[in-house]
């Protein structure tokens, strides 16, 4: 995670289904712990919390979009369940 209000991490490696998976915010003492319920590429997001669609997720501290379908703490967060809010 970049800011510790940010809702969703960056996985900086592949995490696995079932993985334990250890965060650290760059700016807060935020360091949540939780566990991959699927697959995240490198690169891609997982959900620190609970979301129901129409949620706000935050990323780097900024507003990225709005849930589009439910997503469980440690779920793969990506085009399949969050949408830009421009259109």
């Amino acid at each position: 995670m970049h800011d510790e209000k940010d809702d969703v991490g960056v996985a900086v490696i592949d995490i696995k289904a079932g993985q334990a998976v250890q965060g650290k915010a760059l700016h807060g003492n935020a360091a949540p712990k939780l566990t991959a319920l699927m697959d995240i590429p490198l690169g891609h997001k997982i959900a620190l919390r609970d979301f129901k669609p129409g949620d706000t997720v935050t990323k780097y501290g900024c507003d990225i979009g709005k849930v589009v379908a439910a997503i469980k703490t440690g779920e793969h967060v990506h085009v399949h369940n969050l949408k830009t809010k421009r259109w």
